[in-house]
């Protein structure tokens, strides 16, 4: 099989609706009945029901846990949720799997956890949006919102800060299973990269 991959020129929103355009075609060529990217407001999930109206498809977006930003608080739109609702677009929240506590437990006492060394070499060698991909689709299986087998493929989709940057088609796993994970195709995503702080 011969694919191409679209490279864009920078890392951000300004790639979302090509990238979503590009992850459809796929989605339609493949087969593909699940896709799941991250959205912390609802905004790139409305563009994905847009993008995928015309498809039999269930999408799945993976927004912040509460408190992230503000102590008991959702960084959800209300009025974008509701809209989604109406859409058929499931939005679900968890903590994330690349940090949650182990990221309390480095903060505290100092040091790296194992699970930060997996999250700062996705991030560092792939960039921040490849790293969130990969990072919604476990939340997605460990939601139950995807199914898990050696024969699902999905589309999952990340961002590097707002909107969406890269698109992949993976095999998922549950996060006990990290490296039962198998990224099977790139559709999309930006030859730059965030510098790392």
């Amino acid at each position: 099989m011969e694919k191409s991959i679209t490279y864009f020129d920078d890392v951000g929103p300004e790639n979302t609706e090509e990238l979503l355009k590009l992850s459809a075609e796929r989605a339609a060529e493949l087969g593909i009945k699940y896709v799941v990217l991250a959205s912390t407001s609802g905004e790139t999930a409305l563009k994905a029901a847009e993008a995928f109206r015309d498809q039999d498809v269930k999408i799945i977006a993976i927004t912040h846990q509460y408190g992230l930003k503000e102590s008991g608080k959702w960084e959800v739109d209300e009025e974008k949720l509701k809209k989604l609702n109406e859409l058929g677009v499931v939005m679900t929240t968890q903590s994330h799997m690349f940090s949650g506590v182990e990221r309390a437990i480095s903060k505290r006492i100092g040091g790296a956890s194992r699970i930060d060394v997996i999250s700062d070499t996705l991030r560092a060698v792939f960039g921040k949006g490849f790293k969130v991909a990969i990072e919604s689709a476990i939340m997605a299986a460990d939601s139950g919102h995807i199914p898990v087998s050696k024969d699902t493929e999905i589309i999952a989709i990340g961002g590097t800060r707002w909107g969406a940057d890269v698109s992949v088609v993976l095999r998922p796993a549950h996060s006990f299973d990290f490296f039962g994970i198998q990224v099977r195709e790139i559709i999309a995503m930006p030859r730059a990269k965030e510098e790392p702080k």
